[in-house]
């Protein structure tokens, strides 16, 4: 039989990270990729004193800092290459909203740099998951300012719906449902009628504009938003685990 212990296993580190992951321990992953590439900053960091050091050390240092630049917008623009929208479902909308204050924004700690491309995905995707319906907020209010700078876009968008409701209202007094292929054609010239409106006053460049920025505040946030843990260990086990997490490394 095991022992009861379950540090006393052996465990391959592709399979350890794999059980956090599905345990919900995402933030441990995060804060040791902090930790782990941060070690690694101070290790490369530390001057070794040598005749080269003592002749050029501009140079070296100009080269280093081209490297952690080159390597950090690496990691940004690499935030345009995948999709955050993957781990996404329905049921990410149907639950409370967090907290704008403490769980949405929280305070300056609670940001980093991500430390890696693998760690940038990482934590969008799971903010995503986790700040949906915040995001979602903050899409229909840059939506709302965009229809405020184009007021001809706010016409157009009430006008399209004004057309659509007069639409219904008629086809339920002269009761259309009796004639489909009527009722059809006037369903395509309603739908004619509307794209020439929403296209004359704007409304797709109120609507794009949103889009734009809507997504670069949510990746950005999401990517620079540190996991913070969203369940607390419920047995004697896990507990013990993941109080050892804490103290030691991920990776060996």
């Amino acid at each position: 039989m095991f022992s009861s212990n379950p540090l006393s296993l052996s465990v391959p580190d592709p399979t350890f990270e794999s059980w956090l992951r599905d345990s919900g321990y995402l933030d441990v992953i995060d804060d040791h990729q902090t930790a782990a590439a941060a070690a690694s900053t101070t290790t490369s960091s530390t001057p070794t004193i040598s005749e080269s050091t003592i002749t050029i050390p501009i140079s070296s240092f100009l080269f280093g800092y081209l490297v952690s630049f080159f390597s950090h917008l690496w990691t940004l623009l690499s935030l345009l290459t995948f999709n955050p929208f993957a781990k996404l479902t329905t049921n990410d909308f149907s639950g409370e909203t967090p907290s704008w204050t403490k769980g949405f924004f929280a305070d300056f700690g609670s940001y980093s740099f991500p430390a890696s491309v693998s760690q940038a995905r990482l934590r969008a995707q799971e903010n995503v998951k986790r700040y949906a319906r915040n995001y979602a907020s903050l899409f229909i209010l840059f939506f709302a300012c965009s229809l405020y700078q184009l007021p001809l876009a706010l016409v157009g968008l009430i006008s399209s719906l004004a057309l659509w409701d007069s639409f219904r209202f008629f086809s339920d007094k002269w009761g259309l449902d009796r004639f489909p292929v009527s009722q059809l054609i006037l369903v395509r010239i309603v739908q004619c009628a509307t794209a020439i409106i929403l296209l004359w006053l704007n409304v797709q460049m109120a609507l794009c504009c949103t889009l734009g920025v809507s997504y670069i505040v949510m990746i950005l946030h999401a990517a620079f938003r540190k996991l913070t843990p969203t369940k607390q260990p419920s047995r004697a086990g896990d507990q013990l685990l993941f109080s050892e997490i804490q103290k030691q490394p991920l990776y060996a």
